[in-house]
């Protein structure tokens, strides 16, 4: 018996006719928690700011040009991340999320290694990625996958770290 996740690539519109709700799962609670550690906590999805609240409930509008990954264990969604659609070469890794219960099983850097090849199938020469500084787990996970960090950030927002990786 195997308890790897698999890892589903969808596009939207997607192949799997229940992601959609599993994908707003997901978001909605690495929102809530991003939302935690900015000190900014909320209630709930309806306090959460508008740009996050129209992910939550629409994700196939708002990934409809991009290529969204979700891990599976067994039939439950236990991560996710969105990988940009290619602009000039360069495609971004954003919403990379891990259920907390599934952390731990190794599923952040298979969604990562999946995205990474699927670019580089689309002719992508460069992902990028900007995470918060205070995931310090999360920025050795990118490093150890081949990430480094640049010196000119694209993102002028505090307390970003922006890395990227040539492929």
């Amino acid at each position: 018996m195997n308890d790897q996740p698999e890892i589903a690539i969808v596009r939207w519109p997607g192949q799997l006719a229940s992601a959609p709700d599993e994908l707003a799962d997901l978001l909605a609670a690495y929102h809530l928690q991003t939302q935690a550690e900015k000190g900014e906590a909320v209630a709930g999805v309806e306090e959460l700011p508008p740009r996050y609240r129209v992910e939550i409930a629409d994700p196939r509008a708002v990934f409809a040009d991009h290529v969204v990954l979700l891990a599976f264990s067994r039939d439950t969604a236990a991560g996710c991340l969105v990988l940009t659609a290619p602009v000039d070469g360069r495609s971004e890794v954003k919403r990379l999320w891990t259920d907390p219960g599934f952390r731990g099983r190794g599923i952040a850097s298979r969604l990562i290694s999946t995205a990474l090849v699927h670019a580089a199938e689309s002719g992508v020469s460069t992902v990028q990625l900007s995470v918060w500084k205070w995931r310090t787990g999360a920025i050795a996970l990118y490093k150890r996958l081949g990430f480094t960090v640049v010196t000119e950030s694209w993102d002028e927002r505090d307390q970003l770290v922006c890395m990227e990786r040539s492929l």
